[in-house]
């Protein structure tokens, strides 16, 4: 069961989307919603200010950290400010908490109190790093949080129908599990989203997809698809027929990902819709 959320937040645009989807399922899901600012120790203790003060013989450059931290923390606290007038204005009350670590470990750590989490595709640094989701936070924490983790968009678009991926893997039947959750919960319809050459095979997925739906009053139905999977569930999810994409995350050996790429890290990458992933 989904009782509490937790939403990291660093102030950017993408955040804040992630804030708007947290809102939308705090409220549908009955659950308690939590904020989560980090002050990130790469920044107050980086090697950028290493090279700083070797360069201008300013030394020891420690005297500029409580400068940083004091900076970083004020700054932390306007973002947290903003993130509980908006769930106060949606008549939530949020718990809130900033901390000082690795922004994806502590993540992980506060995520341990909570059984979902929402992260932005994109945090504030991607502008100066053109790094999106692979190598940051999201994949570490989707990887290592144990957690289901749902990654959101820049755009937020209100939830009115889910769909789920699915390959009978074990990912995905835990995906199909929480998905049944969700369903019971908000009464979203669900489209499940099948892949496969094989008619037969597709046919055999589809009978035992439906076995789990036997005991539930839930809308549902069936899209099968022939293709590569990535190419297929991005227009899946491009046809606009589903607001939330549940899948079972990294499905697949390491080995495997790491010579044909991870369906997972792809579609997320490129996705226009909040993917939840369940490993």
């Amino acid at each position: 069961m989904i009782t509490t959320i937790l939403v990291p937040t660093d102030g950017s645009d993408y955040s804040k989307t992630s804030l708007e989807y947290g809102i939308e399922l705090t409220k549908k899901l009955d659950a308690q919603l939590k904020g989560l600012c980090v002050l990130d120790i790469k920044i107050i203790q980086g090697p950028l200010f290493n090279d700083i003060s070797g360069f201008i013989d300013l030394s020891p450059y420690q005297e500029f950290t409580p400068l940083i931290e004091s900076g970083l923390n004020e700054r932390a606290e306007s973002i947290l400010h903003n993130f509980q007038e908006r769930c106060e204005k949606a008549g939530l009350r949020p718990a809130l908490k900033k901390v000082t670590g690795l922004v994806d470990e502590s993540i992980i750590e506060e995520g341990k109190k909570a059984d979902l989490i929402i992260l932005a595709q994109r945090g504030e640094h991607y502008p100066l790093t053109g790094v999106g989701l692979l190598g940051s936070t999201s994949e570490a924490v989707v990887r290592k949080a144990g957690k289901p983790v749902i990654v959101t968009p820049i755009q937020y678009k209100e939830i009115k129908k889910m769909g789920l991926a699915y390959d009978e893997s074990k990912p995905s039947e835990k995906a199909l599990q929480l998905a049944i959750e969700f369903c019971m919960k908000t009464r979203w319809p669900l489209s499940i989203l099948l892949i496969t050459n094989d008619t037969v095979s597709a046919e055999k997925i589809r009978q035992k997809v439906e076995s789990f739906f036997s005991s539930y009053d839930i809308e549902h139905d069936f899209d099968v698809r022939k293709g590569k999977e990535e190419q297929e569930i991005l227009q899946f999810i491009e046809d606009g027929s589903v607001d939330l994409l549940f899948m079972g995350a990294y499905g697949h050996s390491r080995l495997r990902e790491l010579i044909l790429g991870s369906t997972t890290s792809y579609v997320i990458r490129k996705s226009s819709i909040p993917v939840l992933l369940v490993r």
